[in-house]
């Protein structure tokens, strides 16, 4: 059993659905190394997101975010916490409606991802910051 562990950052995004399975994959040469595990992957902010979904269609990012826009609105008359703005209570919200990790089977050195599946990055601010990402690979 190896045991790897990663820790890198993510450029800033705007608020929205974008996937990143490609920049996850470059940020870990290691999983090459490995035929068979558990790749976890969690993000360290309260206020975004990870999860797979479609990596295909970018309507469907888009209407993820139009879902969640609607689902969770930005009436700061509704938080009390609004220091930071409209968008930061809402962030925390979805971010834990969606949830800050994920786990992606690894076989033969790639996550081992459905044809249609991606990593996502659920950004929920108006403009995210850098985000800090670890990757902790079980395996063989």
């Amino acid at each position: 059993m190896r045991i790897i562990q990663k820790e890198f950052t993510l450029g800033p995004r705007r608020r929205g659905f974008h996937l990143i399975t490609a920049e996850v994959e470059k940020n870990i040469p290691e999983l090459g190394g490995i035929k068979k595990g558990v790749a976890h992957i969690m993000i360290k902010h309260t206020s975004a997101s990870l999860t797979v979904n479609e990596n295909a269609d970018p309507s469907v990012r888009k209407d993820m975010e139009n879902y969640f826009s609607n689902y969770v609105p930005e009436e700061i008359d509704l938080y009390s916490h609004a220091e930071e703005g409209p968008d930061d209570m809402t962030a925390h919200i979805k971010s834990t409606l969606i949830g800050s990790s994920i786990n992606i089977p690894v076989s033969e050195g790639r996550f081992n991802l459905g044809i249609w599946q991606g990593i996502y990055l659920c950004e929920h601010r108006n403009e995210g910051g850098p985000r800090n990402i670890v990757v902790t690979i079980f395996g063989e």
